[in-house]
């Protein structure tokens, strides 16, 4: 699977009335992501998940930051100082919270990065994982966007490797597209990307 998620559309705008130095960090960080640099926003997410150990997001962010980043490497090193950083910053959150749909997302996230930089040695070992957790975040949470979608475009993935009908795919990305519609995060803190991908991937639908 060579498609992943690349771009993540984050509002950073929606913290400028935010108090206190979580929020204000958190901020800062999104800005750093925003503006192209990922490792920096990284580092600050993993200060601030250092100072702030009652709070999932900033590990949550480092798990996420990182992952993504991974997908635009090709380098082999690179990609797995990437991904161990991601999974090691996730680990400390899911042993706390094992049955958060958004931690379920995002290790299958990580388990697609090694599949996309290397799909001969991993598909195998990580493909069934990563449908089995998009479908349990979607039991645990069936109006989670990020669920119906990833799934979605991991098998869209598949199928055109192998040549077949991603109608099946496409009409769950359109599901998804009127969930992101209705999804509403719990603080502009919280995951809420996804949409703009979603959309992109609804108009490569329409051309088929």
């Amino acid at each position: 699977m060579k498609k992943a998620i690349t771009t993540i559309v984050l509002l950073v705008s929606v913290l400028a009335g935010a108090q206190g130095k979580f929020e204000e960090g958190m901020g800062k960080a999104f800005q750093l992501w925003g503006e192209g640099k990922p490792d920096e926003a990284s580092a600050m997410f993993e200060r601030i998940a250092s100072a702030e150990k009652n709070s999932w997001l900033p590990n949550y962010y480092v798990a996420l930051v990182n992952t993504t980043s991974s997908f635009q490497s090709r380098d082999k090193e690179r990609v797995s100082a990437l991904l161990k950083k991601a999974q090691d910053a996730l680990d400390i959150e899911f042993v706390k919270d094992p049955n958060n749909p958004e931690f379920l997302i995002m290790q299958a996230m990580i388990y697609t990065g090694w599949v996309a930089f290397d799909p001969q040695t991993y598909a195998m070992t990580y493909s069934s994982k990563v449908m089995e957790l998009y479908t349990k975040a979607q039991v645990l949470d069936p109006t989670n966007p990020r669920a119906v979608f990833c799934k979605a475009e991991y098998e869209m993935g598949g199928a055109k490797y192998f040549g077949s009908d991603i109608k099946p795919m496409c009409a769950e990305v359109d599901r998804s597209i009127a969930l992101f519609e209705n999804f509403k995060p719990a603080s502009p803190l919280h995951p809420k990307w996804g949409l703009d991908r979603a959309l992109a991937t609804q108009k490569e639908c329409n051309k088929k």
